[in-house]
């Protein structure tokens, strides 16, 4: 009996440290609330909602995205909704908090980048990252008054560690241990607490190493 409490504990000792690993800079600590590696090899529906059509599966331990069957596109097309035709990946990770750090690593495949894409919602449609060769750009509720534009890019075609932390009225980004931090009191996620990741047409997306934090004041 006491080697199971002491395994117990070794255990709660090391979940601990694992939520703690990373120091955040808009918070003073932080609580685990959500995390996926993908190794079980099924999709997490409570969480994570395919859109547009687009193709998902989790292959060689991470979660891959390609565009939608040809046949949903041309429905889509035909209907006049071509902008939901799927051409590209989307996906939602849903259930985030408002104070926000995600940890996460990913892949954007494409030959090119295009205009807006590939780009990561943080809260649809509220704070929307999109990024070009060798810039960021944050673009507040759909205001391209809003936009604000940095010095810092995420290539494609190669695996990066992206963190992002937010609270009301800062947003900070970092990829690959460089970072960003955009301020601005529209900055928020009330009422929108999810995480969009959406590709380039005809490319795919790779997501990994997935870990969500609620981020304490």
């Amino acid at each position: 009996m006491k080697f199971y409490f002491l395994l117990l504990s070794v255990a709660q000792l090391v979940s601990s440290v694992s939520a703690e690993e990373y120091r955040p800079e808009l918070f003073q600590s932080l609580k685990l609330v959500y995390e996926d590696d993908f190794s079980s090899g099924k999709l997490d529906t409570d969480h994570w909602q395919t859109r547009q059509g687009s193709t998902w599966v989790i292959k060689d331990g991470a979660l891959v995205g390609g565009p939608s069957p040809k046949e949903y596109q041309d429905k889509k097309v035909a209907e006049g909704d071509k902008s939901h035709a799927g051409f590209k990946p989307v996906i939602f990770l849903e259930k985030v908090p408002e104070n926000l750090v995600v940890h996460f690593r990913v892949r954007f495949d494409a030959e090119n980048y295009a205009a807006k894409f590939p780009l990561i919602d943080i809260g649809h449609h509220f704070n929307s990252l999109n990024f070009s060769k060798d810039k960021t750009t944050l673009t507040l509720k759909n205001d391209p008054k809003s936009a604000q534009t940095k010095e810092l890019s995420l290539p494609l075609k190669q695996w990066v560690n992206v963190t992002i932390e937010l609270k009301k009225g800062s947003l900070l980004l970092k990829i690959d241990g460089k970072k960003i931090l955009f301020e601005d009191d529209r900055i928020d996620m009330i009422g929108q607490q999810q995480i969009d990741f959406k590709g380039v047409d005809h490319g795919g997306i790779l997501i990994d190493d997935v870990k969500v934090y609620q981020g304490i004041r």
